[in-house]
C-alpha cells in the first residue's frame, strides 16, 4: 500500500519555480529520505504534502488524503 503519491507536483512563486513537477511514491512501513541542496525545494514540498500550500499544478495524496487541484489521485 502506498502511503504517499506525488504526480507532477509542481508551485511556483511569481515566476520562480520552487518545485518542478516531481513525482515519487512511498510504500507504508518504507523509511524514505528527502536529501537535497539548499533551495531545492524540500521544505517547499513537504508544505504542500502537509495542505500548507496549495500547488501550482500535479497532484500529491497522504494516507489516502489529497492536496491540490482534483486533490485525491
Amino acid at each position: 500500500m502506498e502511503a504517499i503519491v506525488v504526480e507532477n507536483l509542481t508551485k511556483d512563486y511569481d515566476g520562480l519555480r520552487a518545485v518542478d513537477h516531481i513525482n515519487f511514491s512511498v510504500e507504508a512501513g518504507e523509511i524514505f529520505g528527502f536529501l537535497g541542496p539548499n533551495g531545492a525545494g524540500k521544505t517547499t514540498t513537504i508544505h504542500l504534502l502537509l495542505g500548507l500550500l496549495e500547488p501550482t499544478d500535479g497532484r500529491a495524496q497522504v494516507l489516502g488524503f489529497g492536496a491540490g487541484p482534483g486533490a485525491g489521485l
